[in-house]
């Protein structure tokens, strides 16, 4: 009977230990920058499709747990996706550093030396090309037997060059590999900003946190095939009423 009770009550515990890992509790973090400070953005979390504001001095809380991914969204700065680990939710104050948005021109160098063009691509065929003694040149000696012969063939260097290709392996041709796209790039190269703002009704600073909603689903990167513009747009419409619909969590 005491056995029975003893396990009962370590299934008891074995069972309120796994609930309490699964509930979330409030993360207290801080957004920062090393120029700027971060404020007017969003927290955002993709497993309990809960965000909460970021405020005038970058801190933010949020309910979260073990491996729950958080989304972090301000204007002018670089959004950023972590996946949270229970060392992160063991911190007074997680820190989360966010790089601010240049656009990058690239750098054109201009040359002031010009490149000499070879006078042929083929320049092997004016050593090939065939020349004839003459008597002053090459005098020939009479009293001496010759053994060569005329106008014959350059056996080495035909065979230079027929030998290697015999035992060439064939090349193998290598598909090149394709950069990944940038969904949120890629979609303001598509659809204008004022979809965002007058169509769906998004606020500046929750365009790239939507964007970056719209990106977990797998079949964002199909959509942004040229041909698949118009449901592309379909596809962000049905997403920002999932969008709209998330709860904002407030301190």
């Amino acid at each position: 009977m005491k056995n029975r009770q003893k396990i009962l009550v370590l299934l008891v515990l074995f069972s309120f230990g796994i609930a309490q890992g699964q509930f979330r509790k409030v993360l207290k973090g801080q957004v920062l920058n090393d120029s700027i400070p971060v404020e007017n953005g969003y927290v955002f979390n993709l497993n309990s499709k809960t965000r909460t504001l970021i405020q005038s001095d970058g801190s933010f809380d949020i309910p979260a747990k073990s491996k729950d991914t958080l989304l972090i969204s301000s204007m002018a700065f670089r959004s950023q996706k972590i996946i949270l680990t229970t060392k992160n939710l063991e911190l007074p104050l997680l820190i989360i550093k966010l790089d601010f948005f240049e656009n990058e021109l690239k750098e054109v160098l201009v040359s002031k030396k010009t490149a000499l063009k070879p006078i042929s691509s083929n320049s092997q065929k004016y050593v090939d090309m065939p020349f004839f003694d003459d008597e002053k040149s090459s005098p020939k000696n009479t009293t001496m037997p010759s053994f060569a012969v005329e106008n014959s063939m350059d056996l080495w260097r035909i065979g230079t060059k027929v030998i290697p290709r015999l035992f060439k392996k064939k090349a193998v041709e290598k598909t090149p590999e394709l950069p990944e796209k940038d969904f949120t790039k890629e979609v303001f190269t598509t659809i204008n900003r004022d979809f965002f703002t007058q169509t769906l009704a998004l606020k500046l600073d929750e365009i790239n946190l939507f964007l970056m909603y719209c990106e977990t689903d797998s079949r964002a990167k199909e959509l942004l095939k040229p041909e698949n513009k118009f449901q592309l747009i379909d596809f962000l419409i049905t997403k920002n009423k999932a969008f709209k619909r998330i709860s904002t969590f407030e301190k």
